[in-house]
């Protein structure tokens, strides 16, 4: 079984680990984004060491399928949970979430690496949206499951980059559920395996509330990433069907809420 860390000979990472994607956004940046020295790189364990909450009780997460939603009604849910969760109404939140196809900028993005004509875009069926989380271009579409989390990172760890290695570490042990090696990259945020990037994360965080999440890439149609320099990076991106793995986006979603849970130390509870 591949390690869920890239090693210094994983192929993967001497391809990538020169470049970098800023993937978070928000007030509570930027001094806790810098990846981890190449003295301590990677970690000596199979898992990265993920900060425990400081009281062990579980919290709830509730867990809610949104079904296939335009990306700009996908936000204004996500704004309407965080504004709930800061005003501590509602507990934290696992959204999922299939979008139609739609690329995103972030507040990172360079429009070059969007590769078509905005013509071309709505031509395809394509919509443009800029948004506030970190991180460059991509693109969502049918067949990708989508994660929204909705935690006060104040309620585990105030820690802006161990919760996006959280994050990996969810999609990875989700994956390896269906037989699927996979790894992080040290400079390259996201889930990576030898075929490509399968993941992808961007998030924003406001008063230590997360919202926005990652993107997995189940039976997505990977010829619409030809319109995108991916997070900037020439690299292949790959998903669980063309790795040979015909899982439903229901079992795909069930492996990555348990994970969750397990990796930030919720009870998972699913409507």
């Amino acid at each position: 079984m591949l390690n869920s860390v890239a090693s210094a000979q994983s192929p993967v990472a001497n391809s990538v680990a020169s470049a970098q994607c800023p993937v978070v956004s928000g007030e509570e940046l930027l001094d806790s984004l810098q990846p981890p020295s190449a003295a301590n790189w990677p970690p000596a364990t199979d898992h990265w060491p993920l900060p425990q909450a400081t009281d062990h009780r579980p919290l709830v997460c509730t867990v809610r399928d949104l079904g296939r939603l335009r990306y700009a009604d996908a936000f204004a849910v996500q704004q309407d949970f965080v504004a709930r969760r800061k005003a501590e109404e509602i507990p934290d939140q696992l959204l999922f979430v299939e979008h139609p196809h739609v690329i995103t900028l972030g507040r990172s993005a360079h429009s070059e690496n969007i590769l078509a004509s905005q013509e071309i875009l709505e031509r395809s069926g394509i919509e443009l949206h800029h948004t506030d989380r970190g991180g460059d271009v991509t693109y969502h579409g049918p067949g990708q499951v989508v994660g929204y989390p909705i935690v006060d990172l104040r309620k585990w760890k105030r820690d802006v980059m161990a919760y996006v290695r959280g994050l990996e570490q969810v999609l990875i042990d989700a994956l390896r559920e269906f037989g699927i090696a996979s790894e992080r990259v040290q400079g390259a945020t996201g889930v990576w395996t030898p075929a490509g990037k399968i993941a992808a994360i961007g998030v924003h965080i406001s008063r230590w509330v997360t919202s926005h999440g990652f993107a997995l890439n189940v039976e997505t149609d990977l010829d619409y990433f030809r319109y995108i320099v991916p997070c900037g990076l020439t690299k292949p991106v790959t998903s669980m069907r063309a790795l040979g793995v015909n899982a439903t986006s229901a079992e795909v979603t069930a492996a990555l809420a348990r994970n969750f849970g397990r990796v930030f130390d919720r009870e998972m509870e699913i409507l």
